[in-house]
């Protein structure tokens, strides 16, 4: 395992990374280019990415609990165990991204962009998508308990067996295209 401890700014040289097992809790990694990264198993609580490039970014059971993710590109990430609890995504762009049985408690996630991302058996209770746009989601069987998705885009999305108790839906464009009350 990696410690990088005391740094303000981490530098990472254009290309793959391995960063496996690395902890990073806390760390700056405003607009650091992660492009491509191995990032397995790595501890990045509390880190500060906003603006890092994680284009196609391995995150595989990496633990982003309180991470700051503000307008971060993951298109093509691998999160596949991955804890998003309480996590910044506001603005981030997680086009196609693969996050079946994710755990995003509480996570902020307005104004993104979620198009064609897979959120099968994910875990979203009390999560904020205002005005994030889900067109062509797969949202089969995830927990919105308590969700806010005023004025998202639900265009398109597959919404089997979505647990919706509790959820602020107002002005979100329901998949057959109606906007609801």
């Amino acid at each position: 395992m990696v410690r990088v401890m005391g740094l303000y700014n981490f530098m990472v040289a254009p290309g793959a990374a391995d960063l496996t097992g690395a902890d990073l809790r806390g760390v700056n990694l405003r607009g650091v280019n992660l492009r491509g990264a191995d990032l397995t198993g790595a501890d990045l609580t509390g880190a500060d990415l906003t603006g890092a490039n994680l284009i196609l970014a391995r995150l595989t059971n990496a633990n982003l609990t309180g991470a700051n993710l503000t307008g971060v590109n993951l298109k093509g990430a691998i999160f596949r165990g991955a804890i998003f609890r309480r996590v910044n995504l506001t603005g981030a762009n997680l086009t196609g991204v693969n996050l079946t049985g994710a755990d995003l408690t509480g996570a902020a996630l307005a104004t993104a962009n979620l198009n064609g991302i897979t959120l099968k058996g994910a875990n979203l209770t009390g999560a904020n998508l205002t005005g994030a746009v889900l067109t062509g989601a797969s949202l089969k069987g995830i927990n919105l308990n308590g969700a806010i998705l005023t004025g998202a885009s639900l265009r398109w999305t597959k919404m089997k067996g979505v647990d919706l108790t509790g959820a602020i839906l107002t002005g979100a464009t329901m998949p057959d295209g109606t906007i609801h009350d």
